[in-house]
């Protein structure tokens, strides 16, 4: 199990996504920059113990309706090989690792691996800021016993009721800037 560092990231993850989500073809704030704040989110294991993984969502203060966004990451000790340019959302020096190059995880395959094991029952989502611990909040429909094939990753998050939402999907909460806590489907896949 990863464990986390409580220690300083300079730039911080929230200033790196002010500069990228605006650059992203699904980012759907307004010409003003994003002033984006951490409202949820999960970690994911790499077996390898490699890469850091996070899904974290953040919603945009900025924006008239506070756009909700999920963002992948994938932290690596090193460039990734034959990662696209337009991957990388940039570097960090972390105050215990080091240099950190953060990837869209949505792009990275480590991550997405691992996302395709928790749909099929075969991982566990982690707390996002406290080690070696599950996040049950963090829910699949209709995926470990049937089998996952395609995975669409949902970039901008709606707010969905109790009960509403696919028959496959993974399912979490976040907390709007008003405090207002709700859920929506972070992903859906086709079961095999």
């Amino acid at each position: 199990m990863a464990s986390i560092h409580h220690t300083t990231m300079t730039p911080g993850k929230l200033e790196l996504l002010a500069d990228w989500l605006p650059r992203q073809s699904w980012y759907a704030g307004g010409a003003e920059a994003p002033a984006p704040l951490r409202a949820g989110g999960f970690r994911l294991d790499d077996p390898e113990g490699e890469v850091g993984i996070e899904f974290m969502i953040v919603v945009d203060a900025g924006a008239p309706e506070s756009a909700a966004y999920l963002v992948p990451l994938a932290y690596r000790g090193a460039a990734r090989d034959g990662a696209p340019d337009d991957a990388l959302i940039g570097t960090s020096e972390h105050g215990v690792l080091g240099t950190r190059w953060i990837y869209d995880g949505v792009r990275d395959p480590v991550v997405m691996g691992q996302l395709h094991a928790v749909l099929r029952g075969e991982a566990t989502p982690q707390h996002q800021s406290e080690s070696d611990t599950p996040d049950p909040s963090v829910t699949v429909h209709g995926g470990a016993s049937a089998g996952v094939l395609d995975v669409r990753v949902n970039r901008v998050l709606r707010p969905v009721e109790a009960g509403e939402g696919p028959s496959g999907g993974l399912v979490a909460g976040w907390t709007r800037p008003d405090g207002t806590a709700v859920r929506g489907v972070l992903a859906t896949f086709t079961p095999r």
